[in-house]
């Protein structure tokens, strides 16, 4: 299936009664096609989250974590669980952005009954929804591989996942709208994935570091999602706590839909 099959597949201009929720399904179905013939981006958003976490876990034994009354496990597995983020949904939502931007079939999405919301969510669908099972199964067999149990608070857990699932897409629309090629955007991708993966307590916990670099680290994007999933492991995370890491993710998110509807380009950058 080409891009120019995708417009083909959504459902533009057909002059019948089709709910928004169809539209984006036969946008999704056709984008999904599409994600699974691009093995460079289908490699890194389903075997680089499995592996990294994994690989880091040497580095975690290091850090003096009892102090802080925190286990590898407690660790590793948000850890896990932002990696997903980052590379099964963010990553590559910046490539397929820009790519469908610059093969013209965002432009001619529009010309049909797709609405811009719904262009954005139906082509993000696929990605989310592997990253929403990826991050199922690393919380699973984390948990059963490092000994953690059952989370003690697991809406905490599930209101961090949910709130990162809506958050990266948008995040990475607004950086896909600044990005001239599909080889710029993935390197426009890097800079927030680097500083995530470094300083939003995923490898490093925040609880570890000196209070002011914590202070600044916290108000990250992928920050208040390691929080309540370690928060809903533990039970240690507060309810104060956890209301100042969802409004952190909420302004993300307010800011980054924001950025979309002002900059977001539809047409092809020049």
């Amino acid at each position: 299936m080409s891009a120019e099959t995708l417009t083909q597949t959504a459902p533009v201009g057909s002059g019948t009664a089709v709910t928004a929720a169809g539209r984006m399904k036969a946008l999704a179905r056709a984008e999904l096609t599409l994600l699974w013939r691009s093995r460079a981006t289908l490699f890194a958003a389903l075997f680089v989250p499995l592996t990294l976490p994994f690989t880091f876990r040497l580095t975690v034994e290091e850090i003096d974590l009892e102090e802080a009354g925190l286990s590898v496990g407690s660790v590793i597995l948000p850890a896990t669980i932002g990696f997903s983020l980052l590379f099964a949904v963010y990553s590559s939502l910046v490539s397929v952005y820009a790519a469908r931007r610059e093969e013209l079939v965002l432009k001619r999405l529009r010309t049909g009954e797709l609405r811009d919301a719904e262009i954005l969510a139906g082509a993000a669908l696929p990605s989310v929804l592997i990253g929403l099972a990826q991050c199922l199964v690393l919380a699973v067999a984390c948990a059963a591989l490092l000994d953690l149990g059952a989370p003690e608070a697991p809406h905490y857990a599930v209101v961090g996942l949910l709130l990162g699932l809506v958050m990266w897409p948008a995040l990475a629309a607004v950086v896909a709208s600044f990005s001239r090629s599909v080889e710029g955007a993935q390197v426009a991708a890097m800079p927030l994935m680097l500083v995530s993966m470094m300083g939003s307590g995923a490898l490093v916990p925040l609880e570890v570091m000196p209070d002011r670099l914590a202070s600044v680290c916290e108000l990250l994007p992928l920050s208040p999602v390691i929080a309540l999933v370690r928060g809903g492991w533990t039970g240690d995370l507060g309810a104060y706590d956890a209301l100042g890491a969802v409004a952190t993710a909420v302004a993300w998110t307010v800011l980054a839909v924001f950025a979309v509807r002002r900059w977001f380009r539809w047409e092809p950058r020049r």
